[in-house]
């Protein structure tokens, strides 16, 4: 595949409706996690950028602001259409960047896309109330305002949708919006910001930070008293930090951090439908996402079919480079995390477990590393405490009900949880007794548009997409009107 719209492939950073490069000349280079050849060099803007950025944000939205819901709407419609008309392009691009196959990536663009049709809508739903008053002369009311400027920092496994989950909410409340994305993935982010400029965005509401420098940037954003909202998507080390830097000037934030997915197979699961399941939530995107099951537990009377059918769909998966047909799996994001899934399953294997298929990087590239299924695994392995991000299935044996869900619930991530089981009052209360934001039943593909999506416990807080995503970037203003009568 050739890039089509060859204007979406951008080489500098998106700051008030203009395309810049830093200050001090600094650039740094993105490679294709395939075969490292580098394929952009982009500007490494720092302090002094984001401050600007942050500046003109603010007197853009005090315009964005005062447009009405529909035009907001209008808007984000047309950014919409535009990314569904550029989807192959906006999928190539993300795939050259961070790996994933053509048509996951397109995926994503699909998916990512939604975030932006659904709050176009929403942006007219953000309704008030009138509330009965204590006494005869008073009238109480209540609104809904934009919460103001508005930062993200967004991940570099999706790295389309990390960014419009946000930033649709956030302008269709009337929000403006600086977005820092991963240092290594932000190509798709400035793509997004071609089509926002083309669908009519005005200057200065939807801006992109590329900087190779995150902390100094994070400073940046998370001290500057313009800044009301920030929203962050990474890993529960870095939220933690953010949330304290935050405090500093009483910001709103939401947090979708961590995660340790367990993912229960009951005696009377259907083997085979709960094997696709797994394959879906841990092998998307080379097992690197937030959600992906991380701790697989099997019922002990089906324990050896289970494991034998997971190895079997396992075995069909093709490596690749993500723009060849028929690559199902692509390379992982960089030698770094290729080491860190290298040296979890070394440690089962200290420790006692099998390899039944994959356990080995891949001759393919030195960012590949095989799918594996892992057996007689317990708890005093690494892969039972560690979020894997990695396309490694651990799969733990379980005998009752009450012990898995505790072993489900031994973490300190409370994100997203899967079970297969076909006896509906076991399902109640094992829904009910799981500690997590979200649970699959009966099925491994958990994310929409239309459901909430966040966590409890150190996987954070706050929600994203539905009806009460937009609700993030709002707050609400009581008015009384006295002497009434």
């Amino acid at each position: 595949m050739i890039l089509q719209n060859k204007s979406l492939l951008r080489s500098k950073a998106y700051i008030n409706g203009e395309w810049i490069s830093a200050n001090n000349g600094a650039s740094y280079k993105i490679s294709n996690p395939f075969n490292g050849e580098i394929i952009a060099t982009l500007p490494d803007l720092g302090r002094d950028e984001t401050k600007m950025a942050i500046e003109k944000s603010d007197i853009a939205q005090k315009v964005w602001k005062t447009k009405t819901a529909g035009e907001r709407s209008n808007i984000l419609r047309k950014w919409f259409d535009l990314m569904m008309e550029n989807k192959e392009d906006l999928g190539y691009i993300l795939t050259i960047e961070q790996g994933k196959p053509l048509k996951e990536a397109i995926g994503e663009v699909v998916y990512g896309a939604s975030f932006i049709e659904w709050f176009a809508e929403e942006a007219k739903r953000t309704y008030g109330d009138v509330i009965p008053s204590h006494a005869k002369d008073i009238r109480i009311v209540t609104i809904k305002q934009a919460i103001g400027v508005v930062a993200a920092i967004t991940p570099w496994n999706f790295p389309n949708s990390m960014i419009t989950r946000k930033a649709g909410a956030a302008l269709a409340a009337g929000c403006s919006i600086v977005v820092k994305p991963a240092k290594n993935t932000p190509l798709s982010a400035l793509a997004l910001a071609v089509l926002a400029d083309e669908a009519g965005i005005p200057p200065g509401v939807f801006n992109i930070i590329t900087s190779n420098r995150s902390s100094e940037i994070g400073d940046e954003l998370t001290s500057n008293p313009i800044i009301r909202k920030l929203s962050f998507t990474g890993s529960t080390e870095v939220g933690k930090v953010l949330i304290k830097k935050c405090a500093d000037t009483v910001k709103k934030v939401s947090m979708e951090l961590g995660g340790n997915a367990p993912f229960i197979v009951f005696a009377d699961a259907d083997i085979n439908k709960a094997v696709e399941g797994v394959m879906i939530s841990k092998f998307r995107n080379s097992g690197q996402t937030c959600v992906c099951s991380n701790r697989i537990y099997a019922h002990s009377s089906i324990y050896k079919e289970f494991t034998e059918k997971l190895s079997k769909e396992v075995n069909k998966l093709h490596l690749g480079n993500g723009l060849e047909e028929g690559t199902n799996i692509g390379p992982m994001i960089n030698l770094k995390a290729v080491n860190f899934v290298t040296k979890l399953v070394n440690d089962a294997k200290e420790k006692g477990a099998k390899v039944i298929t994959g356990g080995c990087c891949s001759d393919i590239g030195k960012t590949f590393y095989k799918p594996t299924v892992l057996t007689d695994v317990d708890t005093s392995m690494d892969v039972h405490k560690q979020e894997i991000f990695g396309p490694i299935a651990p799969v733990f044996k379980f005998e009752t009900e009450s012990e898995v869900v505790q072993l489900a619930n031994d973490t300190e991530y409370g994100l997203a949880a899967y079970f297969y089981g076909r006896d509906y009052a076991m399902i109640w209360r094992v829904a009910e007794a799981l500690e997590y934001g979200m649970v699959g039943i009966n099925t491994g593909l958990i994310s929409t548009t239309l459901a909430p999506f966040g966590g409890i416990k150190e996987s954070g807080f706050g929600r994203e997409g539905s009806k009460y995503g937009i609700d993030e970037y709002l707050e609400i203003k009581y008015m009384c009107f006295g002497d009434v009568s």
